[in-house]
């Protein structure tokens, strides 16, 4: 249930600058927007409860940055099947930003979006074995994300 970008410019180009899955038109305001997210998190959308973790991460849309608000959305939005999901959690968990630093569970994360084809998870697994001194591993890692376009 995604649409790619090449899709959302070639229907710009048609003049379509509404919402991509229901038409409904873009909101010219911060609330307008922030509303239109949370309407879809509350119908359980992973691809929103990610957007909204984003937005939580980075303090945008009118909110205040909230790294506990986003670590939890984007928990929910992982159980729910979203690989970019999975991919923030990891960044978490290896950077210690918003939850307790754990390198396994990072990884364990990165993995999980690895293995549904994210490629940016790929390559921090890559650097993941390096730090624990598996180059072979790491290596194959690094040859699978580049090969994927990273």
């Amino acid at each position: 249930k995604k649409i790619c970008n090449g899709c959302v410019v070639a229907a710009q180009r048609r003049g379509m600058n509404d919402c991509a899955f229901c038409r409904t038109p873009i909101p010219g305001n911060d609330a307008d927007r922030l509303a239109m997210v949370q309407t879809r998190v509350e119908k359980k959308d992973p691809v929103a409860m990610h957007s909204l973790g984003e937005k939580y991460c980075h303090g945008e849309n009118g909110l205040k940055r909230d790294m506990l608000r986003a670590i939890k959305l984007w928990t929910e939005a992982a159980e729910l099947g979203s690989i970019d999901a999975l991919y923030n959690l990891g960044v978490a968990y290896e950077s210690g930003v918003g939850v307790q630093q754990d390198k396994v569970k990072a990884a364990e994360f990165y993995e999980k979006a690895a293995m549904q084809g994210c490629v940016q998870s790929r390559h921090n697994l890559g650097g993941c074995e390096v730090k624990k001194g598996n180059h072979d591993r790491a290596v194959r890692h690094f040859m699978i994300s580049a090969k994927m376009g990273h």
